[in-house]
């Protein structure tokens, strides 16, 4: 299979590599040229516009941003969809909402593509021990021709169910890490009322029955949400609003998880 790459970040890259080095022929594309010199070290081609990438690739392996990133690559004359066959898969990596992967296979599946919505967890280091965990919604069929290749990067892969259900399972995973770090931040913030040093109440919530990857993240910025507010502060954002969007398309309460992630975004400015 043919492999095609767009989104060469802090999570997109080390999967590129795995897989131009676990044997795919691998096209990659960027906005900028910097952005691909990393890899001349690679077997990887790279490709002028995304047509030209698509053209070149059986599947289309999406790590940008957001809703409007992966619409803006393909989409348009210039777009991945301009040039993949009939018969190619896009894979959406990126967090996004449900029904923005319902219109890309809607409009895909006019030239005989198919979708799949396959967002990740775990970060640049799972993916170094080919560990990521990869969430997927769609055809079953489709994921098992796309398996080879995510297997060069995760384990484990799973399957949830049709489109979309990688992305309501990725929305609320980062949903409950978001209510999970606002509820740490509380605790230390009533831990440093009673007289306890912020630093050394992270450190023991971080080795004690109440750690968690939240802990985790906030000890290593000093027990503060000051250092991965430029991160993820955004991202989580992003998510918090898509997960308060499903809630109400469901017809369902926030409940406190909501209020739990809303101090999150409110400690890292970022409010929903």
């Amino acid at each position: 299979m043919r492999v095609g790459f767009i989104g060469l970040g802090s999570q997109g890259g080390p999967m590129a590599r795995r897989i131009a080095q676990g044997g795919f022929e691998t096209t990659l594309w960027a906005r900028r040229q910097a952005s691909l010199e990393p890899y001349a070290d690679t077997p990887a081609k790279t490709a002028t516009t995304p047509a030209e990438l698509g053209a070149a690739s059986d599947l289309v392996c999406l790590c940008v941003v957001g809703d409007d990133d992966v619409r803006e690559v393909l989409y348009g004359d210039s777009g991945v969809l301009a040039g993949l066959a009939d018969g190619g898969i896009i894979a959406i990596h990126s967090t996004v909402h449900p029904d923005t992967c319902s219109e890309i296979a809607e409009r895909a599946s006019a030239q005989g593509v198919s979708v799949i919505d396959a967002p990740v967890s775990g970060g640049g280091p799972a993916v170094e021990q080919g560990t990521l965990l990869v969430m997927v919604g769609g055809d079953e069929d489709v994921l098992e021709r796309c398996r080879p290749v995510f297997a060069t990067y995760a384990d484990p892969i799973v399957h949830l169910g049709p489109l979309g259900s990688g992305q309501n399972t990725k929305i609320l995973n980062n949903l409950l890490f978001s209510a999970n770090l606002g509820s740490a931040v509380s605790t230390l913030e009533l831990g440093e009322s009673l007289g306890i040093p912020r630093t050394k109440l992270v450190e023991v919530l971080n080795r004690g029955s109440a750690t968690s990857k939240a802990v985790g993240s906030i000890s290593m910025f000093g027990g503060t949400l000051d250092g991965l507010a430029p991160i993820a502060g955004a991202l989580l954002q992003k998510d918090v609003r898509h997960a308060a969007s499903l809630a109400a398309g469901a017809s369902a309460p926030e409940g406190a998880v909501f209020a739990a992630a809303d101090a999150a975004l409110e400690a890292m400015e970022h409010r929903r």
